[in-house]
């Protein structure tokens, strides 16, 4: 908002007085807050910093005691500088007293060489000091008036940052208060040069104060939340202190983006998008980008030096669930289930939601006990959401972030399979899978859709047209291995009315169902089309 030292000496009607500094060049960059002339030695004590002092010397002692006192008492005020004329009092130089103690304090001591007038002087720094002043206040007045455009139209994190990037012209980050990264703008840095790190470096910058800004760190920093609930941080990574107007953009950014958390409370939270957003990268990606791995850190979450496993978690939904809950409703509470059970766990997680399955990447330390983790954290779901049942599925365990979109996807495949098969385990592995596995990893190949097509559909047709249950009396007949009387029992039919059932099936079929290879390749069919099923009607 104010001029500095250095650009009032710029001014022609100071340029015109020959201005020459003498002393505490270092202190140039000091904003000048007003020009003041000052002919008594005595004035410290009527300033309040900021101040050009302007003075003919006419007032000042000659006594080199005097003089340092002087120059530190003004210096002790906070004054930005000194303009003393040398045409009165000395003519040609000043008193080395004089000089040594403004170098001493850094305080800017500037002669000028020819008669000036002081009142010239005034009008016009005072002036540059108004303008400036305005200016800040109409930039102010833009700053309002684009957060609130962006507040009305509920604009996302992406863009409220990109904005204060776009305003700054710096890097902005938006941070929870446990130092995770949730958003971040570069505003064209490099993000393998802002991210590196984060947790450890922000944690020990506190600035004691809602908005402040840290010297050390070089941010501007300020608290996000509403309601007297704080949950995050602004940090605009600006190097110098920030003029007033920076201050303001991120104040206004603060808030909107915690209207925003006020507003969004039915979508998933920041640091759930912020998580599924490095998860899709991971699944599109087999070999991520050095950029996605520092932001995985950012997030607390390290990949590299880990132990990497996907975790899948499906509820199972029922139509009594269907109607008290939404699935969306569902799956973000499964998250934060999966979420606070990895904290307990004291492990990192990315944990996101999907379509139809909360995903999860646990990192380990490589002497961390997987399978007991594995085992806590799905026991802490399950005892979490026991009202709502869920299938806990894992991958195999990967060695550093190459591998995180394979145990990804094969969490997600195994969760599919074991929801299918219906069987009760606290943890779900691709050995508990077995066949219902591999039919799942070939889900979207043709082929097995026309095998199935091929083998069943005779059957298929026939129960349609005739309302006849043979499907499901060959599925009792597989899944018994065969033995009659016991897949009798479990369709909950007689005997002979299920034998003759079975001939029905051989007929139609035009196979022996005695024949190992029909049974196991009609047992495969009606897994792979169980699967198909599932897939073009999910439910969950």
């Amino acid at each position: 908002m104010y001029p500095t030292v250095a650009e009032v000496l710029a001014l022609p009607v100071l340029r015109q007085g020959r201005p020459h500094v003498v002393a505490g060049a270092a202190g140039l960059d000091a904003p000048v807050r007003w020009a003041h002339v000052a002919e008594v030695a005595d004035i410290a004590p009527l300033l309040r910093g900021g101040e050009l002092v302007l003075t003919t010397g006419v007032a000042l002692p000659d006594d080199a005691a005097a003089l340092t006192r002087y120059v530190a008492d003004l210096a002790g005020v906070g004054v930005a500088g000194i303009v003393i004329e040398l045409v009165r009092h000395w003519s040609e130089k000043l008193p080395p007293a004089l000089v040594e103690a403004a170098d001493h304090h850094g305080l800017p001591l500037v002669t000028l060489s020819r008669e000036t007038r002081f009142v010239s002087v005034t009008e016009a720094v005072n002036g540059l000091i108004v303008d400036a002043q305005v200016d800040e206040l109409r930039a102010a007045e833009r700053v309002h008036e684009t957060f609130t455009a962006l507040t009305v139209a509920g604009a996302e994190p992406g863009e409220i940052l990109r904005e204060v990037a776009r305003l700054t012209e710096h890097p902005v980050v938006l941070e929870t208060l446990s130092h995770e990264v949730l958003a971040y703008d570069t505003a064209g840095a490099d993000p393998g040069e802002l991210l590196p790190g984060w947790p450890s470096r922000s944690r020990p910058v506190q600035v004691g104060e809602r908005t402040g800004f840290h010297a050390g760190a070089g941010w501007l920093i300020t608290v996000v939340g509403a309601r007297g609930h704080d949950w995050g941080r602004l940090v605009v990574v600006c190097g110098d202190p920030p003029p007033h107007r920076h201050v303001v953009v991120a104040e206004r950014a603060a808030s909107a983006l915690a209207v925003h958390r006020l507003v969004a409370k039915d979508t998933d939270s920041l640091e759930r998008q912020a998580h599924r957003a490095i998860l899709t990268e991971l699944l599109a990606n087999p070999v991520p980008p050095a950029e996605l791995t520092a932001r995985a850190s950012a997030l607390g979450v390290p990949l590299t030096g880990r132990l990497l496993v996907g975790v899948a978690v499906r509820p199972r939904i029922t139509a009594t669930a269907k109607t008290a809950q939404s699935t969306p409703v569902l799956l973000r509470e499964l998250a934060e289930a999966t979420a606070l059970a990895a904290r307990r766990a004291k492990v990192s997680a990315l944990v996101a939601t999907d379509d139809t399955l909360v995903r999860a990447l646990i990192a380990l330390s490589p002497e961390a006990g997987v399978d007991a983790v594995l085992r806590r954290l799905a026991t802490d779901v399950h005892e979490a959401r026991s009202s709502a049942p869920a299938v806990v599925a894992v991958g195999t365990t990967g060695t550093g972030p190459a591998e995180a979109r394979r145990t990804l996807v094969e969490a997600a495949q195994v969760a599919a399979a074991a929801l299918a098969e219906n069987a009760e385990r606290v943890v779900h592995r691709l050995d508990d899978v077995r066949l219902r596995g591999l039919l799942h990893l070939l889900a979207g190949d043709e082929r097995i859709t026309a095998f199935a097509a091929r083998e069943l559909g005779p059957l298929l047709s026939r129960d349609a047209a005739q309302g006849s249950r043979l499907v499901q009396a060959l599925r009792h007949y597989c899944e018994h291995g065969g033995n009659k009387s016991a897949a009798a029992a479990a369709a909950h039919t007689s005997r002979t009315a299920y034998y003759q059932q079975l001939a029905r099936i051989e007929q139609v079929l035009g196979v022996r169902l005695e024949d190992p290879e029909s049974m196991l390749s009609l047992y495969v069919a009606l897994l792979a089309h169980d699967l198909r099923e599932t897939n073009d009607h999910p439910t969950g």
